[in-house]
């Protein structure tokens, strides 16, 4: 009767590796605290999963993936972060600048203003910008046809840019001027 084979224990692991996948890490992202960050989260998913992972002929290869898929999905949010932002007024995103509570306060603004929007506005502008999708692929989800879902983009993107115009663009009016 053979023994069981045993697995290496996932602290010996992070001790060994982890130097060298925060260098890949920081490769991919070129930031260190985005990269210890990435790292970070990777190395809880696969602490989750230990038995399966180690069991692989290469847990390196495991962990680098999850590094590499958390990356591109937090790219694709600041993505569509940076997209939606463009359509806020030059008044807000000047305020902005590199002031958190600024962030916070347009992050939430725009979040009210999608929350206005019929559902199938919403659905495309957010398959569009955040989930990167082109006009068919986004027609193909909603099960509708390219030109709808070109209308509703605009639409969407004429309702939000509305919705976000500066307060002082168009002064009040005290009916004395013609």
């Amino acid at each position: 009767m053979s023994e069981p084979q045993q697995l290496p224990a996932f602290d010996e692991y992070v001790v060994a590796r982890s130097a060298a996948l925060l260098r890949f890490a920081f490769v991919l992202t070129g930031d260190a605290h985005l990269a210890e960050d990435l790292l970070q989260g990777a190395l809880l998913k696969a602490h989750r999963n230990w038995q399966r992972v180690a069991a692989t002929d290469h847990p390196d290869a495991y962990v680098r993936r999850i590094v590499v898929n958390d990356h591109l999905s937090d790219s694709r949010r600041r993505r569509v972060l940076e997209s939606l932002t463009a359509v806020l007024p030059d008044r807000l995103a000047a305020g902005a600048g590199g002031d958190p509570a600024a962030q916070v306060g347009e992050r939430d603004e725009l979040s009210r203003a999608l929350e206005t929007l019929p559902g199938k506005q919403r659905a495309v502008l957010v398959l569009r910008h955040y989930a990167g999708y082109d006009d068919e692929a986004i027609a193909e989800t909603l099960g509708c046809s390219v030109g709808a879902v070109r209308v509703n983009a605009s639409r969407g993107a004429a309702r939000m840019r509305a919705l976000l115009r500066p307060r002082d663009a168009f002064p009040a009016t005290t009916g004395d001027e013609r």
